[in-house]
């Protein structure tokens, strides 16, 4: 046994330091990471369970319809898609140190398909139970970010700095398109259309509806990507740099759009009435998301990243679970929302067909008042949870290679 006063010894406790200090970032990622991906879902879920059983039929965005309570809890969904593509990156990223470059390209083009595969067959169905008008190639959530899985696969490949110098000119430059893309009258839009405008066309009689469209959603899985490099650093360094670059994308959002310089294509007005004006100045473009939409939500998104590592107790260890099994939560929360529709269709006197063709299709006078989406949002959530804790449990103590694909 070799004595600890040798010359051995310091380079072993260097190892045993960077060993702990790994095994901390480790703890603090996985905390922060899962809650940040759990309260995704959580939020996820209002958003949908609204749409199913709400009695409002206009859009939350449109300001000559909507409300304040309905507007904002539309809102504070917006903070989902970004920060889970955000996160998927950041995933990616984390893989780097166990999987070499060609697998994780491998990795992330079968991830990217099986997520497109999944949404034109499973989710088409959860969506719609009946397609009256024949089947529809809908390219929406899982097929944009299998898209930009499939776009990962090469991207990885680029050195650090061009990567982000690419990721920052599509965030930052996509809006100089806004209203500079005129649609075909006829034919197949091109490419570069449906890369940054929304999209209803047809390929071989299919109806094509492309809901997310592309640009710059591409960026923000790279940013992620890259932003896993910060947790080489120690645990305060991290969260400083985290809470430095959240605080900098919200100030510069208060900026731009205070001032209705750039980033969006609606500039914001003065309303008749406080609330209404909130309203306009946080109604920034999804579809494609504005470089404000992006500064807004991924400004939060960072703070909830370096707020969250310390968290620690049960209502954590809740929303945590759902963050660890994003894609089987999402597809079920959507069966549930569809079904409770059906439910309160037959109970309402419309049949349950009236909203077996999917929430856009509820006729006037189905749904119930915002209060009580709220109490089915929350009783989704806990229905979900049992299970959700068991294959959490399972990925937890397997390592089968098909569970990372679930």
């Amino acid at each position: 046994m070799q004595s600890v006063t040798s010359g051995a010894y310091p380079a072993s406790a260097v190892e045993s330091r960077e060993a702990g200090r790994a095994l901390a970032v480790k703890a603090g990622r996985l905390v922060s990471v899962d809650f940040a991906r759990g309260m995704v879902m959580v939020l996820m879920a209002l958003d949908h369970v609204r749409d199913f059983t709400s009695s409002a039929r206009f859009s939350p965005e449109d300001l000559n319809d909507t409300s304040p309570a309905y507007f904002f809890t539309r809102w504070i969904t917006h903070f989902c898609a970004p920060l889970f593509v955000l996160l998927a990156g950041m995933s990616a990223g984390f893989m780097r140190a166990s999987r070499s470059p060609a697998e994780l390209s491998l990795f992330l083009f079968t991830r990217g398909l099986w997520l497109i595969f999944i949404e034109q067959t499973v989710m088409a169905f959860g969506w719609s139970f009946i397609q009256p008008q024949g089947y529809a190639l809908v390219l929406t959530t899982l097929s944009m970010i299998g898209f930009c899985m499939i776009s990962m696969a090469a991207f990885i490949h680029l050195p650090r700095l061009p990567l982000l110098l690419l990721a920052l000119a599509m965030i930052f430059g996509h809006n100089l398109l806004d209203g500079r893309l005129p649609m075909p009258t006829e034919g197949f839009p091109p490419l570069w259309y449906a890369m940054h405008e929304d999209i209803f066309t047809r390929i071989a009689g299919v109806p094509l509806i492309v809901v997310y469209p592309l640009l710059p959603w591409l960026a923000v899985m790279p940013l992620g990507y890259l932003l896993a490099d910060l947790y080489k650093a120690p645990g305060d360094r991290r969260r400083r740099m985290l809470v430095g670059l959240g605080v900098a994308a919200l100030v510069l959002f208060f900026v731009l759009r205070g001032w209705n310089i750039y980033g969006d294509p609606v500039p914001w007005e003065a309303q008749s009435g406080f609330g209404m004006t909130l309203v306009a100045f946080f109604n920034v473009e999804k579809y494609p998301p504005s470089l404000l939409y992006l500064l807004m939500t991924l400004g939060a998104g960072l703070l909830l990243l370096a707020w969250s590592e310390r968290l620690r107790g049960p209502l954590v260890e809740v929303v945590n679970t759902f963050g660890r099994v994003p894609f089987a939560y999402y597809i079920l929360h959507i069966y549930i929302a569809h079904m409770l529709a059906l439910l309160i269709a037959q109970w309402q006197g419309f049949g349950w067909q009236a909203a077996a063709g999917g929430w856009w299709t509820l006729p006037e006078g189905f749904g119930l008042p915002l209060w009580t989406v709220y109490l089915l949002w929350l009783s989704v959530v806990a229905v979900l949870y049992p299970f959700c804790r068991w294959l959490a449990g399972v990925k937890a103590r397997r390592k089968d290679w098909w569970l990372s694909y679930l």
